[in-house]
């Protein structure tokens, strides 16, 4: 499947109503836990034996277009949660009804540029709740 149809909608921690989408979306991060492996050998035993431990999410980075021209431009909106340190709720929809729900701190990045080089901005989330996935119907 392709990612194309894909959006991330947003809104405050703890608010009720629906998503506000965030235009221009260029690229998703991969989702999921890997957990650590715990080796839990015991002198007796013949190899190594392990155990799950729990994972470390990976740093979620979505790529946008830069866009800065009004004051609800994506880029000025998730600025301004980064400044503020708010933790907001996020929805990814991917074109086939999956969605991905978590709540999160963001960090904004403007990306560099040249010679017909596109300026993108890069938001960095810090997921701050479980992960919720909902297959489509």
């Amino acid at each position: 499947m392709l990612a194309n149809g894909t959006t991330l909608g947003y809104k405050e921690k703890g608010a009720t109503g629906e998503y506000k989408d965030l235009p221009g979306l260029k690229e998703i991060p991969d989702i999921g836990v890997e957990p650590e492996k715990v080796d839990n050998t015991c002198l007796t035993d013949p190899h190594k034996k392990y155990e799950k431990g729990i994972g470390d999410l990976p740093d979620m980075v979505y790529k946008f277009k830069y866009e800065n021209t009004s004051a609800d431009s994506p880029y000025r909106l998730m600025r301004k949660a980064q400044d503020d340190g708010k933790v907001l709720s996020f929805k990814e929809t991917m074109k086939d009804g999956t969605t991905t729900e978590f709540d999160a701190e963001v960090s904004v990045k403007r990306t560099g540029g040249g010679v017909n080089g596109v300026i993108d901005f890069e938001l960095t989330v810090f997921v701050q709740s479980d992960i919720d996935m909902t297959d489509p119907a």
